[in-house]
């Protein structure tokens, strides 16, 4: 294996591109960054050295919301009805998942994201605890939650219960600052209110997130109004699930009182237009009302079964655009701040840092090939970003000064691929023949 992913210590990135400039990257054995510019080298004696000529540095990106080990599900079941896709395809899969799927698939997803230039992601799924594990070996950073579904089955719930402190325990035991544990109550109508509060309750305790679903169709929107009085934001306001420390997917049908709730209590919002236009749920996060209020808005893929990818850079585009043309404005969501939602407010909503180069912060970078195509010509680098690259631009991906991908290389690949491809097709084997 290249050293390069097994050495330890500072690593110096030598003339990489930032702003138009040619500067060295210093980062000290903590996998921060120690300094930025043409006298950075000083600042350290690096034990790794990466040539950064002809190379973009650009924060590592953050992913807000996925369900990664449906890595697995890619392809499996498209061009559906949402609630059709969930009810025949979806959910009897997924009854048969082991610990080992999740495993096997949260590495491909892994794999994926590193070679997009994602360096950290939000989670939620089941068997977490085989998650981390994919995790920590990748080297990334996550958001562990539990998918907390307790359909008001007051045995359920103590079910739930139970699953999601076995997590948040597990998690805290391992002691790895790159792993943290959320709460993960599944959406208004899957959990019931006492489900809810209960999650908000052990997350305050805690001192933990909550990554949640809301507001995605409008369904369920007509459904919470029809059964508790009020839209689902003020529902989970109610229950105590608005926090600074929430996120909260999707928020495609919110009205302009339920963005100045997610403003005034903090909550970040993580946009998914590739999946929200692909299951048609028939209107645009309203990204303009979120923003003027305050709320933190950030970019997540949601899962491959309903995207199909989860390539960041793709999907700062998809954003843009949808923005764009849904709320009938070429000027809304420029490049920069598509940029800025994949890196500093993705940052911000899982606390992984500031999400910049700048020094002090965490070394979560990435290196584009400044002679792809998709880079030529350079006006403006977010620009190119956004709508020219997509995540085959990504060279190499360091994750807290570790490097996690150099010149497209990742160790083990074709052992993960090989891997996941083999549980793909037993889980389906096994769906099938039940």
């Amino acid at each position: 294996m290249n050293e390069i992913f097994t050495a330890r210590g500072s690593v110096l990135i030598a003339g990489a591109t930032i702003d138009g400039s040619a500067v060295d990257i210093a980062i000290d054995e903590k996998g921060l960054i120690a300094g930025i510019g043409k006298d950075a080298r000083k600042t350290i004696d690096a034990d790794i050295v990466i040539d950064g000529t002809d190379r973009l540095a650009v924060p590592g990106l953050v992913n807000t919301h996925t369900h990664a080990a449906m890595s697995l599900l890619r392809g499996y079941a498209d061009d559906m009805i949402l609630q059709d896709w969930l009810s025949q395809k979806i959910w009897p899969l997924e009854a048969h998942l082991t610990g080992d799927d999740v495993y096997a698939g949260t590495r491909l997803a892994c794999l994926e994201m590193i070679k997009s230039g994602t360096v950290a992601f939000n989670d939620m799924y089941f068997f977490m605890d085989r998650a981390a594990d994919a995790v920590d070996e990748m080297g990334m950073r996550a958001t562990l939650a539990y998918g907390f579904i307790d359909l008001s089955i007051p045995e359920k719930r103590e079910a739930e219960i139970k699953a999601t402190e076995t997590l948040v325990s597990g998690i805290k035991a391992r002691g790895n600052p790159r792993i943290q544990a959320a709460v993960g109550p599944h959406s208004i109508y899957t959990v019931s209110p006492e489900g809810l509060s209960w999650c908000a309750e052990y997350a305050r305790e805690q001192g933990i997130g909550i990554h949640t679903h809301l507001s995605e169709t409008e369904k369920e929107v007509v459904d919470c109004v029809a059964q508790f009085g009020k839209r689902p934001a003020a529902l989970l306001d109610e229950h105590g699930c608005l926090t600074p420390r929430t996120v909260a997917a999707h928020c495609c049908w919110l009205d302009e009182a339920e963005c100045r709730l997610l403003g005034e209590r903090g909550v970040s919002a993580s946009h998914n237009p590739a999946s929200n236009m692909k299951l048609a749920v028939n209107r645009a996060m309203p990204y303009h009302w979120l923003r003027s209020s305050g709320a933190n808005v950030s970019l997540g893929t949601d899962g491959c079964s309903s995207n199909n990818n989860l390539d960041m850079l793709e999907e700062m585009k998809f954003a843009a655009l949808l923005q764009k043309f849904a709320w009938n404005s070429p000027t809304l969501l420029p490049a920069g701040e598509a940029v800025t939602m994949a890196t500093a407010a993705g940052a911000r909503a899982l606390g992984t840092g500031p999400g910049t180069l700048t020094v002090g912060a965490p070394a979560d970078i990435a290196l584009l090939d400044a002679r792809a195509v998709c880079t030529t010509p350079l006006y403006h680098a977010d620009s190119n970003l956004v709508y020219a690259c997509n995540g085959s631009a990504v060279m190499t991906v360091l994750c807290g000064g570790r490097v996690l991908m150099h010149e497209r290389e990742v160790p083990g690949e074709e052992e993960i691929v090989r891997e996941a491809a083999a549980a793909a097709r037993s889980l389906v084997g096994r769906a099938e023949d039940a």
